[in-house]
């Protein structure tokens, strides 16, 4: 049994050149940023990664890539979810078979299956691979979410699901709901949405938070504050986060993109995923906001 998973798992951005090609270059430096920034484990391709956009070679290729330059530093988690099970297994066996330390997963965005489905398909992932897994709970249209006591019968079921990362509003309160309700069948219960609720979520138990990757050093910083009781610290160093974190909740991938490439982590901000680009007004109020963060960064 390996020691718990615990603290800052950076979800990695997809980095693109200006023709939407992966941009291989860009995703190892972002790699190297994270191990060297602390991070607990990297993660990927999930939501924040557009992993609707990449065809499954491209998820592949992906998955190898981040294996490969992480080298055993820090845990690496393939993200699978997929539109059935089969292709998801699919998937987690090939992630396995090129080093992952972990699977995470959705239920089939799309078939929004019910809580027997749901189990179905966990069932099945699990019975494909040897590797942990890690049960995303996402908040609809994109997720299927599942309430406390689905998510405990659930980890009852299938002991390899080992986490849950939990994205269901209200957040914080699901997570002190979720961990009531699965007890010691659940090895720890990680926070997402980019950290927003970083604090509140470590009171109530969380054992970490899945973030976007950009800001990863700021991020572990104030979970180590955390974690040795420096609680008006860590407050401090998050309220100066918040103005950057409210950008992110407006225009997501593309407030990460502009602080990696501001970084120089990514040399595009190019997407493949719809949504509006920064512009001018956008601008006025991100570059202070960003500013803001930047004066707290280490590496």
């Amino acid at each position: 049994m390996t020691a718990p998973w615990r603290g800052i798992f950076s979800i990695l951005i997809t980095p693109f050149t200006h023709t939407l090609e992966l941009d291989e270059v860009g995703l190892l430096r972002q790699v190297d940023f994270c191990v060297d920034a602390g991070a607990a484990g990297v993660v990927g391709p999930a939501n924040a990664s557009e992993w609707p956009t990449l065809s499954d070679d491209e998820r592949r290729r992906w998955i190898r890539i981040v294996v490969e330059q992480t080298a055993g530093r820090i845990p690496v988690i393939a993200a699978v979810t997929h539109g059935h099970a089969r292709a998801a297994a699919e998937l987690a066996r090939y992630a396995e078979q090129v080093g992952a330390d972990g699977i995470m997963a959705m239920p089939p965005p799309i078939l929004k299956p019910d809580e027997a489905g749901c189990a179905q398909y966990f069932r099945q992932l699990a019975s494909s691979v040897q590797l942990p897994l890690i049960l995303q709970n996402y908040a609809a249209p994109l997720g299927t979410p599942m309430k406390a006591a689905a998510l405990a019968e659930l980890c009852r079921q299938v002991p390899s699901i080992e986490y849950i990362k939990e994205e269901v509003p209200p957040e914080p309160r699901m997570i002190s709901a979720t961990l009531a309700a699965v007890g010691d069948a659940c090895r720890g219960i990680f926070g997402g949405q980019g950290g927003i609720y970083l604090i509140d979520e470590f009171h109530r138990g969380a054992a970490g938070n899945m973030p976007g990757a950009h800001t990863t050093d700021v991020l572990v910083d104030i979970w180590k504050q955390l974690e040795a009781g420096e609680i008006d610290a860590a407050r401090v160093v998050f309220h100066r986060m918040l103005p950057l974190m409210i950008f992110e909740r407006l225009y997501g991938i593309a407030v990460y993109k502009e602080v990696m490439k501001s970084r120089g982590i990514i040399d595009c901000t190019a997407r493949r995923a719809p949504g509006p680009a920064i512009d001018a007004d956008d601008r006025r109020e991100l570059e202070p906001a960003m500013a803001q963060v930047a004066a707290m960064f280490r590496i």
